[in-house]
């Protein structure tokens, strides 16, 4: 019984190793390469061309591409607390090759002043070097895609913010959130090119002008010679 026992689990065991995973396969026409994201902080966000694709696990995530799909041009790596990192894609990964990218984040310095609860405010810019105002009152410019803004809990509640840089339109949104001691509000914009002015065309004179014109021209002409 116990040899007829044994044999059965060593053809349950062959059994388990003849089975493999299936793997993904990619659609007709596509190869599949990866981007590894490498990341010191886990549970970090990961987008590409503001697509979500994902979390740090173990300290990398793995993105499957198609090598014949249209290449991601930026990659960012966030997470609340931290400084969000942005990146370039500057290579498109060959069949089953992976292309390693990097994100160190490091966490926003936040000191808070003697005398007094602090929270604040973190604006996300999708442009950098560009003025942050709170009801008019400049804050500070974008710099790697944010701005940490420190306020008093106590202290009078702001109502807007406006967010300018030349060569964009300016944005301004409504702030209907306010901080708590040691918490953090996140607020997001995104700036547009200003349009290219279109230059202005001098209106030709109305045939009614012209000939008026001439007229005048002709009985000056006509007045010299008498």
């Amino acid at each position: 019984m116990q040899s007829v026992l044994r044999h059965i689990l060593v053809i349950l065991l062959v059994a388990c190793c003849l089975v493999l995973p299936v793997s993904a396969q990619p659609p007709v026409g596509g190869d599949n390469g990866w981007y590894a994201v490498n990341c010191n902080i886990d549970g970090a966000q990961v987008y590409f061309d503001n697509q979500y694709q994902g979390e740090i696990q173990g300290g990398v995530l793995y993105v499957a591409v198609y090598t014949t799909g249209t290449p991601y041009q930026t990659f960012r790596v966030e997470k609340d607390g931290y400084i969000t990192h942005y990146g370039d894609v500057t290579s498109v990964p060959g069949k089953g090759d992976v292309f390693d990218l990097y994100a160190t984040l490091n966490p926003v310095q936040t000191p808070g002043p003697i005398g007094g609860d602090v929270g604040w405010y973190t604006v996300h810019s999708n442009v950098d070097g560009a003025t942050v105002q709170f009801d008019n009152d400049v804050k500070g410019v974008t710099s790697q895609g944010i701005l940490s803004v420190q306020v008093y809990v106590t202290g009078t509640p702001y109502s807007t913010y406006t967010v300018t840089k030349e060569g964009y339109q300016p944005y301004t949104g409504a702030i209907t959130q306010y901080p708590g001691k040691g918490e953090t509000v996140d607020l997001y914009v995104t700036m547009n090119p200003a349009p290219t002015p279109v230059p202005t065309q001098k209106s030709p004179l109305s045939p009614a002008l012209a000939g008026g014109a001439l007229l005048i021209v002709g009985l000056l002409l006509v007045a010299r010679k008498n």
